[in-house]
């Protein structure tokens, strides 16, 4: 695996298409070696990422394509994720900050949770808005277990 394998995949940004398209890269990602310890993080974090581009990126126009590439080395992955939606707020990634503890579920905001997990779930999220696309890296490491 020194080069690293690739997976590419792309589909509509629907909810049915995103749901679809999860599951396979995940089943994708593990029959190329990605660690099973690891599997649940990154599925979790494709599919927050994923999710968002479906609700956010693509509200309020017609849903095109949602590429995704993923980079599959040894000690790490790393997921592009493309679409040709409207850009993240202030061209940036989210803080994803958590709810206060000992909020009541009325005190609770509407979302934001999904950015709070893929911060918590990967080593290294990079956004950038290039030619109309937006482009979302994230990045998984998983060193070497002796």
């Amino acid at each position: 695996m020194s080069n690293g394998k690739y997976l590419d995949l792309s589909f509509a940004a629907t909810e049915a298409e995103a749901s679809l398209g999860i599951a396979q890269l995940s089943r994708g990602l593990a029959a190329q070696g990605l660690p099973a310890h690891k599997a649940g993080d990154v599925k979790i974090a494709l599919a927050e990422a994923i999710n968002n581009v479906v609700e956010h990126a693509y509200a309020d126009i017609t849903p095109a394509q949602v590429q995704v590439r993923c980079r599959l080395h040894q000690n790490w992955l790393e997921i592009l994720i493309s679409d040709t939606g409207n850009p993240l707020p202030g061209f940036r990634v989210p803080d994803g900050i958590p709810a206060a503890l000992g909020a009541t579920r009325d005190d609770l905001p509407e979302g934001g949770f999904g950015w709070f997990l893929i911060h918590e779930l990967t080593s290294d999220i990079r956004y950038r808005r290039d030619s109309g696309s937006n482009r979302l890296s994230l990045r998984f490491d998983f060193p070497e277990t002796t």
